[in-house]
């Protein structure tokens, strides 16, 4: 197979991610980077004369140049998916990168705040006016339900059919029912609930939204150019909120999934609840948050228990 045909096959495989598998934007573009690698690994010879050691050796020069374990790791898959598409066309009779491992990636808890961070900073007015209504239901709902950020700023102010050019709802709002849909990873939909506190902000900002909106906008949250807020922006926006109200830590969208995810199973124990909720589609994804909960309480018993800690 010749680099050309290479290319072609490449682009044939995105574009079936993209549309049959409806992988998301940003995931079609790690699968390109990682078969740039794959292309850069195989440096003029035909993928049929890779072996196990080749892509063994890759992935370790990867790793000493610095690449984390995680990405090494999503690489792999992706090379291990694509060489499946070429058997698939008789292109490639093996699968070098099957069997390979990546480095062993350190156990880290997903990072939470306490219930009372959380709290003052979904509480925290902000100022006053349309954006501070706005991001001050962004982080309610966020908080409420644990959506992911794109689930969040794909969310629509009311469900929307096909029309035309224009696509259909990812998700939408329904106060009545206190209720989000989203779609979540792999074009799966889900029903969330929403908390009272996030209902009342959304309806306050609701209230202003058409002071901002465009007229034909969709987008539940707009910026003040009327259109559809972006991931960037809710990023920074919620960091400066954190700032301003003086919660002296690092705050981003999915520390407060995390939050919610965690604080739920300390309060409840339901992991299967939390795993309907958070849309894993793995239960053992859920089970990071079982830890979790053990360090929180490892750190009570350590602080309180009279047994926990070396006499002097």
């Amino acid at each position: 197979m010749g680099r050309g045909e290479l290319a072609a096959v490449a682009q044939e495989f995105l574009h079936e991610l993209a549309t049959v598998r409806r992988l998301s934007p940003h995931s079609v573009a790690a699968y390109r980077r990682d078969l740039q690698r794959l292309s850069e690994l195989a440096a003029g010879r035909a993928l049929s004369d890779l072996t196990a050691a080749d892509v063994r050796r890759a992935a370790g020069r990867l790793h000493a140049q610095g690449l984390a374990p995680a990405s090494i790791a999503r690489m792999l898959s992706a090379w291990r998916t694509f060489f499946r598409h070429l058997a698939s066309r008789g292109a490639s009779p093996s699968n070098p990168a099957l069997g390979v491992r990546g480095p062993r990636r350190p156990q880290r808890l997903p990072k939470a705040l306490a219930p009372d961070q959380a709290v003052a900073l979904a509480s925290y007015a902000g100022g006053t006016g349309a954006l501070a209504l706005r991001d001050r239901a962004i982080v309610e709902v966020l908080y409420s339900s644990g959506l992911r950020l794109s689930e969040l700023v794909g969310l629509d102010a009311r469900p929307h059919a096909a029309q035309g050019p224009a696509p259909a709802s990812l998700g939408w709002i329904d106060l009545a029912e206190r209720e989000l849909t989203v779609t979540g990873k792999g074009s799966k939909r889900r029903s969330v609930p929403i908390g009272q506190p996030a209902v009342q902000a959304l309806r306050a900002w609701l209230g202003v939204r058409s002071m901002l909106a465009a007229a034909a906008e969709r987008a539940l949250f707009v910026s003040t150019r009327g259109t559809r807020l972006t991931a960037r922006s809710v990023q920074i926006r919620l960091q400066q909120l954190a700032v301003r109200s003086g919660l002296g830590v690092h705050v981003y969208p999915h520390v407060l999934r995390h939050s919610m995810a965690s604080h739920l199973l300390q309060s409840s124990g339901d992991l299967r609840a939390v795993q309907e909720l958070l849309g894993h589609a793995n239960i053992s994804t859920t089970q990071v948050y079982t830890r979790l909960d053990w360090q929180h309480l490892a750190k009570a018993y350590d602080s309180y228990h009279p047994r926990a800690r070396r006499k002097a």
